[in-house]
């Protein structure tokens, strides 16, 4: 995926945003914190792994699909790389 390496800098940020704010979960659960602040710290996790996904993907589908120049069998093959990764996702 050379969109993945392209972007490495701003993924990995991402990335390690989102393990700062699991972290910070695990502490608040450690010191049996409010279940409010405890739901509020799920959801920014939540979200910041939808945004991190949605990036990833944004820029899959732009690179591997956006394209006029990619055979036929190649783009019906990242289709399905593309549906296969959102099924498995909302699970």
């Amino acid at each position: 995926m050379a969109h993945t390496i392209k972007d490495k800098k701003k993924l990995l940020t991402r990335i390690r945003r989102v393990r700062g704010q699991t972290e910070a979960l695990e502490r608040a659960l450690e010191r049996e914190d409010e279940c409010t602040a405890i739901l509020q710290q799920i959801a920014a996790i939540r979200g910041a792994v939808n945004g991190l996904m949605g990036k990833v993907l944004e820029e899959h589908v732009r690179e591997h699909l956006g394209t006029d120049d990619a055979p036929a069998a190649q783009r019906k093959e990242d289709v399905e790389q593309v549906v296969a990764a959102l099924h498995s996702y909302l699970k």
